[in-house]
């Protein structure tokens, strides 16, 4: 909101002009009205292998991020060039391995890789789609410097928090909305249905049946499933309500079984068929590869996209962009150290208390270490599992984050974020929703932002030219 030298940002000025003339006690009286919203409506997460409530509510802060449409301009061609070349690489490390013939990804790096999947080798997705819905986190580290954190290209979260930060902003601060030019981020269940329906399969006559794959009720983000399948108007399913009939996917309805042609799956791929997979899943439908790889149905996202997202292959993405556009990167990768490479691993070693550490296929801010934050115990330990399963971790630089404030009790105070746009890619095109999940840590001076470690989500503006 404030720039280095303590000058108001011009992105913040409308929004500092209405929010100096406003008293204390109306924004803290807000604040708990959006958490009482938050909770009628039932926004909420599950928090796994804790013995206290399971369910909790995502902390929701009152000041928006706010971000320009120069801004949002650099960041969305970036986006739509790294989304390009990943859609590139996944047909192709399919197909022909084009980049592995060429040397400029290790062969061992797929072949020895549990998200590879090689049932999929020689499939061709409806459309020539494999990643249908991207979300990109991004951090920024300065005025005009942004890096990609990674990739999120198998069954990425967080956009129902996105639509209902937004709805809960025009709730409490209609004003604001008259006042300041912001764009929209309300069409994004239209887009998705238009998007997903635009890659039905071959088997699809007339107007494609959508569908949203949940484990159940007990999954983290089943709020979103639930509620994307109610914004779309599609159909929320469990495996146990479908069945292959027919050569088809159909799920169960009070008319006898209806074929599906395009399911939004929100499992993982191990669970997704128990004949081609996990044999001892529940989660997913027998049988469903089968009719996949005939065309039958259309998954979103494709099966063994996780290749495209892992932590390991991620140093490698200015080469895989530059490999398919023929362009140099728009968005800059974080200097990645590769433990499974016996140099750089001797340098993470070294240099622990200043490193941040990941496991190669961890999520949600499990299983990481911030050396900056950690103790001595911690780096020890962590030390350990370095030296024992060297390939299971990378390790990254700890950026100098930028902050935006949250309101608390006493006044406004920086906390570090990033950023997650949502995009919807599909045979017509591709489309980023102006805006995205800001994910923001709500202790001082935490460079977590992920839920499940305490933090929490801001509404983002990108404002109109």
């Amino acid at each position: 909101m404030f720039g280095t030298d303590d000058t108001l940002r011009a992105p913040y000025a409308a929004y500092q002009k209405w929010l100096d003339g406003e008293k204390a006690d109306r924004l803290k009286r807000k604040t708990r009205e959006a958490e009482a919203f938050f909770r009628k409506t039932g926004i909420t997460f599950n928090v796994y292998g804790e013995e206290e409530a399971d369910e909790r509510l995502i902390p929701f802060d009152i000041v928006p991020r706010i971000i320009t449409a120069r801004e949002w301009r650099k960041l969305s061609r970036g986006i739509e060039q790294r989304v390009r070349a990943i859609n590139a690489f996944l047909y192709d490390i399919y197909h022909r391995q084009e980049i592995l013939r060429a040397g400029r990804v290790p062969v061992e790096l797929i072949a020895q890789n549990e998200a590879f999947l090689p049932q999929m080798i020689g499939v061709n997705p409806p459309g020539g789609i494999y990643t249908h819905i991207i979300g990109t986190d991004i951090v920024r580290t300065g005025d005009d410097q942004f890096y990609v954190l990674e990739d999120n290209a198998r069954t990425p979260s967080g956009v129902s928090y996105m639509l209902e930060n937004r709805e809960t902003m025009i709730q409490m601060f209609p004003e604001l909305f008259s006042q300041i030019a912001v764009q929209e981020v309300g069409r994004y269940p239209q887009d998705l249905r238009r998007s997903l329906a635009a890659c039905a399969p071959p088997a699809c006559s007339g107007k494609p049946t959508v569908a949203v794959l949940t484990p159940g009720i007990h999954n983290s983000a089943y709020f979103e499933h639930s509620f994307l399948a109610d914004q779309m108007g599609a159909e929320l399913v469990e495996g146990h309500d479908l069945s292959v009939q027919g050569g088809r996917i159909a799920m169960r309805t009070t008319r006898g079984y209806q074929p599906i042609d395009v399911l939004y799956r929100r499992i993982d791929d191990d669970y997704l068929d128990p004949l081609n997979f996990k044999p001892e899943s529940m989660l997913g439908v027998p049988g469903i590869m089968d009719v996949y790889r005939a065309g039958g149905i259309t998954i979103a996202n494709a099966p063994g996209t996780g290749i495209a997202d892992d932590k390991a292959l991620y140093s490698y993405m200015p080469q895989i962009v530059e490999f398919y556009t023929g362009e140099k990167p728009m968005l800059e990768n974080v200097p990645t150290w590769r433990c499974s490479e016996k140099d750089q691993l001797a340098y993470v070693l070294d240099n622990l208390p200043e490193l941040v550490v990941k496991e190669v296929h961890g999520s949600g801010g499990y299983g990481m270490l911030v050396g900056p934050a950690a103790t001595k115990k911690d780096i020890e330990e962590f030390r350990k599992k370095l030296e024992n399963n060297p390939g299971n971790y990378i390790a990254q630089p700890t950026l100098a984050l930028s902050t935006v404030p949250i309101f608390t009790n006493a006044e406004l105070a920086p906390r570090h974020v990033d950023l997650r746009p949502f995009v919807l890619v599909s045979p017509k095109g591709i489309s980023i929703t102006p805006g995205g999940l800001t994910r923001v840590a709500m202790k001082k001076g935490s460079l977590v932002v992920n839920s499940s470690q305490g933090g929490g989500t801001k509404d983002t503006w990108v404002l109109e030219e």
